[in-house]
């Protein structure tokens, strides 16, 4: 799960992280008022929605009197905003949210994110804030710092010095403003069940301290249960529909921009048969685990899903039954056939607890857009050939 930047800075301000202050608006009249409240002579305008690259797209703007934060928030409220992470849809602006100006001397980035090969989180700095930190990443690799933290002992201070001599910050003051900011980070990740922290950019103001200019967080989604007050900000405007309506029903579906769509059991099996589709040619529209409690009713609320993307041309269902069995997944598709116009090519391949079972299922169904393969390799080939026309 998502917040937005002004939910991370509440959460921020929790542990101490320093930010500049800021209040959320949802029409012009209230930023009006909100820019009053704060005082100052600048603003900045910051639309909210779940993406990077704001600024580029034109969702993050300074005002320098009151009428020309009016005149931001109108402008910004109710745009369509485009950045690298939206994609060419982009996302509806409900929110802006109304900050501070800061007097910035220098700009850098920090994150923490768990690094799956290490099995630990990791620190990641870079002098170069403010830049997407994936072209810095790409271009200019040498100038990102990763520092691992092994969970039991947690940040400690040899973590902070790696950071800091990294970053080639040298007066002592900033250094230790900086690792304590770091640590105070790193606390609310592990505390939180974070799963990604990004501040891009952290800047250093005038008086040498650091703050938290923006702010993005995800959590792991199956933590949740332990932080109700970070459920409670959950926005379900900013997510894919499709993605909330399976979550319902216990599916796992991740919309992609292929033309075969993919119904498949766990996860590993899952990316298992988009690489495969993708090695015999085709591109998997989607992904998609049913995961062990599939039944006829969560099958048929898959394919529906599936179906509602234009763009799929056939549908490769790879079920191996541990958990769940292979005639839950027959009846599924039977229900499906029922309730949905599956209209495309549907490729089964079924293998493990009932598949015998499941087998005769289809076969006294005779469903005339099913069609039965032997193994992976197989229902993939055969896949990408209906999504072909073959």
């Amino acid at each position: 799960m998502n917040i937005h930047e002004y939910q991370a800075k509440q959460i921020f301000a929790k542990y101490g992280v320093p930010t500049p202050r800021g209040i959320i608006a949802n029409t012009p009249e209230q930023a009006v008022a909100n820019a009053h409240e704060l005082g100052g002579e600048v603003w900045v305008v910051k639309a909210q929605i779940h993406a990077g690259g704001r600024g580029l797209g034109g969702g993050v703007k300074l005002a320098r009197s009151i009428d020309e934060v009016k005149k931001l928030a109108s402008e910004i409220l109710g745009m369509t905003l485009v950045t690298h992470q939206t994609g060419p849809e982009g996302k509806l602006v409900q929110k802006v949210y109304i900050e501070e100006g800061a007097n910035i001397v220098d700009e850098l980035y920090l994150g923490v994110v768990l690094d799956r090969a290490k099995e630990m989180p990791v620190i990641m700095a870079s002098t170069e804030g403010g830049m997407d930190i994936e072209t810095v990443a790409h271009n200019t690799p040498e100038k990102i710092i990763k520092i691992a933290v092994d969970p039991s002992i947690g940040f400690q201070g040899f973590h902070g010095r790696e950071l800091v001599f990294g970053l080639g910050i040298t007066d002592p003051q900033e250094q230790n403003k900086l690792i304590k900011f770091a640590k105070a980070l790193y606390t609310l990740y592990i505390e939180n069940d974070a799963e990604m922290i990004e501040i891009n950019p952290l800047i250093k103001t005038g008086s040498g301290d650091f703050m938290a200019l923006d702010g993005k967080m995800g959590f792991d989604d199956s933590a949740l249960g332990r932080h109700p007050d970070i459920e409670a900000m959950r926005d379900i405007s900013e997510e894919d529909a499709d993605e909330r309506e399976a979550s319902q029903y216990g599916l796992s579906y991740i919309s992609l921009d292929g033309e075969i769509g993919c119904m498949v059991n766990g996860a590993g099996l899952a990316m298992g048969t988009m690489d495969t589709i993708n090695y015999m040619g085709g591109t998997p529209a989607n992904f998609l685990d049913v995961g062990g409690k599939a039944n006829a009713e969560t099958v048929a609320k898959g394919f529906e899903i599936i179906l509602k993307n234009p763009k799929v041309k056939a549908i490769f269902v790879n079920i191996f039954g541990g958990i769940v069995r292979c005639d839950r997944i027959a009846n599924g598709i039977l229900e499906a056939t029922k309730l949905v116009d599956v209209h495309v090519p549907v490729i089964v391949r079924l293998d493990g607890t009932n598949a015998i079972e499941a087998a005769e299922i289809l076969r006294n169904a005779n469903i005339p857009n099913v069609i039965a393969a032997t193994d992976l390799a197989d229902g993939a080939a055969k896949a990408v050939a209906a999504a072909k026309g073959e």
